[in-house]
Formats: C-alpha cells, structure tokens, sequence
C-alpha cells in the first residue's frame, strides 16, 4: 500500500535547494513521528520528509503524518533491509539532495543551514554525512569520519568513536566513507550512479555504494559543523545471531563485489584461516553457539552463493 500526502511540488534553486529526508520505519511509530518533530522545528523551510514503512500500513505512524504538509509516506508490505526500503521511497522524492536518515535520530534547530551553504558552494560533491554523536550522551562521538577498509580484513576504523566532543572534529574534510545513520547525497549523483544493492540486507551496503561513487570520480565528505544525535545506545554491543550472520556474510560480500579476484581471494584466506577458528572458539567458550553458528553460517553462503559484481568495477 502506499500514500503520497500532499504532493505538492517545491520549485528550487541551488541557492535554496529543496532537501528530502528519506527515513526507514520498522515497528517504531513512535520514535519515526519524533524525528519529524526534530525537523519540524529547523530553521531551514525548504524540506521535505519521506517515510517508507518497510511491512504493512502502521496508521500510528500513517495518520499522524498526514498533518505535516511536507510528509509522504508508503508501506512496503514487506521488510526489504535497509536499502530495499531505502530504494522504495526514491521515487517519492523531488529533492535536489536526498538526506537519507535513520529513524532513530535528531537534529538541532540549525543542523541544515551550513550544510546547504556548503553544498551550494561545492556542487560536484559525492557523498556527505554529519557529525554523529550519541543521543544519550551528546557529548559522546560516534561519528566523525572513516579510515579506509582494510582489503585483507574488510574492516575499518571509525574516527572519533566513544570520543567526547570537545570540537576537536567540528571541521569539513574528505573522509573514505559516509555514516549509513545520516548521509546527503546529490539527486544528480544517484541518477549516475544508481541505487544502492540490495542483496546486503543489512550492513556494509553504504560502503559499496561509496565505492561505486568514488569509482565515478565524486569525493565522499564529513561535515563536522553540524550534528545528528542517533539514539543508538552507547552500550549497544549486543549481539544478536542475525547481526552477526550479515556481518560476516556481507564483509565477503563487499569484497567479492569490489576488489579484484585476487584480493577477494586474501580475504577468503583470512577468514579460513584466522577469522573462523578465532570466533567460533571465542563465541563457544562465551556459552554462545548461537553466535558461532551464525558466523559460519556467513561465511559459508559466500561458498555457495555467487556475488554480482559491481559495475564498471576498475
């Protein structure tokens, strides 16, 4: 099923840009209607906020949004994942930028107005994403840039993370990734590049998509002047069977996709040899054959599975 509220057409222009906000909701009504408040509340007008339902029609969340002049709203009728959900709402949105953003978060009244001057300002960008701090604890990074992936690991390394913000990352530089949580994308730059890949599900899909734009010729920035609030716990370490299965399942996936053969062939390796004994014997001594088996469970479906190669892979 699927809504489109007040369909009404903004004109833009590169100095007032139209911005969409593009928000997942799965069973949390209540904290998606408290993301629009957060942007209600903005200095910057000239937005719009689309709201994919990744199930059926919730009219908690539904009815409320008919309210906001700004709002569209669509139920998928299945959990597509992240980017499935994602890719749904794009043809609902008639922004110059999408602001892809989980539902979970908040911004400050004047969060969008230095990004708009600096996009107006540095049209050929690729990718953007905010500063992130922790919404319980504001004072606390989560966010502040990327390290590049490592080829053999498929891991990376988070600038500023569980830091307290003191300013030191309130600066605007190029980074290796955007954060998944917040992440501004140019209309124009979609439409090259095309949508995100969807056979991910969960975890890593950001990245490829980063790739694909740097494989394009755009630079992919941190914004550090302004700030989205995630309410992510900062103890959120939990792990469950599923996180682990399409964490592992999709690091090989990711390399598979976007290094050459033999790269991808290390990373095999790795796992084989180091990563899969190392975890499953950690996990199994921690009482948690969930987690073990779960983890080989990922690393076993890239045996058996063939992964789709990113396009115009160099």
């Amino acid at each position: 099923m699927k809504h489109v509220f007040n369909n009404l057409y903004l004109n833009t222009t590169t100095v007032n840009p139209l911005i969409t906000f593009l928000t997942v909701n799965y069973k949390q009504a209540a904290i998606t209607i408290e993301l629009l408040r957060s942007l209600q509340k903005m200095d910057y007008t000239h937005w719009e906020l689309v709201v994919v339902d990744n199930g059926a029609e919730d009219k908690s969340l539904s009815e409320p949004l008919q309210t906001e002049a700004r709002a569209r709203y669509m139920a998928t009728n299945a959990n597509l994942g992240f980017a499935g959900g994602n890719n749904a709402g794009l043809p609902l949105c008639q922004g110059d930028y999408i602001f892809f953003i989980n539902n979970d978060t908040e911004v400050e009244p004047g969060f969008l107005n230095p990004i708009v001057k600096w996009i107006s300002d540095n049209p050929d960008f690729g990718m953007l994403s905010p500063r992130i701090c922790f919404y319980q604890q504001k004072d606390t990074l989560q966010y502040a840039g990327f390290h590049p992936m490592s080829t053999i690991t498929i891991r990376n390394s988070g600038i500023g993370w569980m830091e307290k913000d003191r300013g030191q990352y309130h600066d605007i530089r190029q980074t290796a990734y955007i954060h998944g949580a917040a992440m501004l994308v140019p209309r124009k730059v979609i439409d090259e590049v095309g949508v995100m890949y969807e056979d991910y599900f969960l975890y890593y899909e950001e990245y490829d998509w980063c790739e694909r734009v740097k494989q394009k010729g755009y630079t992919i920035w941190y914004f550090g002047p302004s700030v989205v609030y995630h309410k992510e716990s900062v103890s959120t370490g939990q792990n469950s069977p599923l996180k682990i299965y399409y964490l592992t399942r999709n690091r090989l996936l990711f390399a598979r996709r976007n290094y050459p053969t033999w790269s991808s062939s290390l990373a095999f390796l790795y796992f084989g040899l180091v990563a899969v004994p190392k975890n499953a014997i950690q996990w199994l001594l921690k009482g948690r054959k969930d987690l073990a088996v779960a983890f080989l469970k990922g690393f076993w479906w890239n045996i058996t599975h063939k992964a789709k190669p990113r396009e115009n892979r160099n």
